[in-house]
């Protein structure tokens, strides 16, 4: 992953949740916070059990904007009362989903079961997974560095 050094997968991997944004119709930008993980060259977020408006996975107002327009942003934050410590990353790129079977689909599930207990009794390898593709990173603050 060539646009992630190791201290931005580092930030990423102190990180319990990211914000994505994906483009909505008309442009909007549609935020919500999601689980992930990196496995391979690739961030991965879960359609996963959650309480849904929907029980089609494909059917989530995320799925249809990645799969109409896949420009996309992860943004991870860490927040401090001392300022000092404060630093985000944010990591653009391009997202597609990945049906069980697919390429990377395994690893990824496997990757998101060992960050997240809560997946431990999920049928992930059922479901569908959003992969990011990073294409470009922009980090500010103490990125590399524990407050």
């Amino acid at each position: 992953m060539p646009v992630l050094d190791a201290a931005l997968l580092g930030f990423l991997d102190a990180a319990r949740r990211a914000v994505l944004a994906t483009i909505g119709p008309g442009g909007r930008p549609r935020p919500l916070p999601v689980c992930f993980a990196v496995a391979g060259d690739a961030i991965w977020t879960p359609l996963d059990l959650k309480p849904k408006r929907g029980l089609d996975p494909r059917s989530l107002a995320r799925v249809r904007d990645v799969l109409a327009r896949p420009q996309v942003a992860l943004l991870v934050d860490r927040w401090s009362e001392d300022w000092a410590d404060l630093a985000w990353l944010r990591v653009e790129g391009t997202a597609d989903l990945i049906e069980p079977g697919g390429a990377g689909h395994i690893a990824a599930v496997a990757a998101l079961r060992q960050r997240y207990p809560q997946y431990a009794t999920q049928p992930l390898e059922g479901r569908p997974l959003i992969r990011i593709q990073p294409t470009r990173a922009l980090a500010w603050g103490r990125v590399a560095e524990r407050g």
